[in-house]
């Protein structure tokens, strides 16, 4: 019985990697999309809408795919762990690709993102009336978080990490707590 949970543990482990890694390059796919279809888009509230309604609607399927091959019961430990791999794996990989999509691949994209987010953030200042030495002040601010964000340093990437990580396991505990599924104590054998 011991060595099935374990086998089972196991499997449901690999099951948790394989549909972080799908999770990822959904995300991933999206991003790339957006990206160069209608880069416009990037950094805006549609495309956040977008990525939390796949991204939950991922992490619903997978997780009762999960709690069915599991044998259709898990406690809430099992299903936190397991849901939190999910997510862990995910994060990682969107949040390196990230860092080296800007380094390597595209090294215009950290620029635009800047030019980007620092005109809707004026225009939305502009709109609630901030005066203009305050807006540069915050716009300056904001080009010094992303510029972290996109070249961090070594500690800067664990710390940002982390805070993914602690994020993304309240995350999981929430879906754990919705997903678990008690063994029912008695059985009723009605033939």
């Amino acid at each position: 019985m011991e060595t099935n949970a374990l086998n089972q543990n196991g499997l449901l482990r690999s099951e948790a990697i394989k549909n972080g890694v799908i999770m990822a390059a959904v995300s991933l796919v999206i991003f790339l999309v957006i990206n160069y279809t209608v880069p416009h888009l990037m950094g805006s509230t549609a495309l956040s809408i977008i990525n939390i309604v796949v991204g939950i609607a991922l992490a619903v399927f997978f997780s009762l795919d999960m709690r069915k091959k599991a044998g259709g019961y898990w406690t809430f430990s099992e299903a936190l762990l397991h849901i939190f791999i999910m997510f862990l794996v995910s994060a990682a990989i969107v949040y390196v690709f990230t860092i080296l999509f800007g380094k390597f691949i595209d090294p215009t994209y950290p620029e635009r993102m800047k030019e980007l987010i620092a005109g809707k953030t004026e225009d939305m200042l502009t709109k609630l009336g901030v005066d203009d030495s305050r807006m540069e002040e915050m716009i300056a601010t904001q080009n010094q978080q992303m510029e972290s964000q996109f070249n961090p340093t070594f500690f800067q990437a664990i710390v940002g990490f982390g805070i993914q990580a602690i994020m993304y396991g309240i995350g999981a505990m929430i879906f754990a707590a919705i997903f678990k599924k008690a063994r029912p104590m008695f059985v009723s054998d009605e033939n």
